[in-house]
């Protein structure tokens, strides 16, 4: 693997007080600004990937769920921005670095941060050195 390598962010927030409709809201907002950020490959809201029989193609995407591809080098500010943005409201989380991936439930900016710490360890067991 190289330097440019990207790590998978897969989150939401887990806030059970918050309905769909807001839960919508905030991650629209949370995606122009993550696709406006240096640090971020790509960003995407997440697509279900079991919809139900019927679903239209394009549709089946999880509310409030988004995606982003991350470079290995810029994990810490873009879980820092995160961070910022989410204060101590809970997320789940899922890392995936190759075909490897674990999942974080996070209720503040510190636990949050341990996401890097996991996404290197995964990236140095996928053969990827020291970061």
């Amino acid at each position: 693997m190289t330097d440019e390598s990207t790590v998978q962010f897969t989150f939401a927030l887990d806030d059970p007080e918050l309905d769909d409709e807001r839960r919508q809201k905030i991650a629209s907002k949370l995606l122009r600004e993550i696709r406006d950020l240096d640090e971020v490959e790509k960003a995407d809201r997440a697509e279900d990937l079991n919809p139900e029989a019927g679903s239209k193609p394009g549709f089946a995407t999880l509310i409030g769920v988004l995606t982003a591809e991350v470079s290995i080098k810029n994990v810490k500010g873009f879980l820092s921005f995160l961070g910022d943005r989410l204060g101590d409201k809970p997320i789940k989380i899922t890392v995936k670095v190759g075909n490897k991936e674990v999942s974080i439930e996070a209720k503040s900016r510190e636990e949050l941060l341990e996401g890097e710490r996991v996404a290197k360890d995964l990236f140095a067991a996928m053969g990827g050195g020291n970061v």
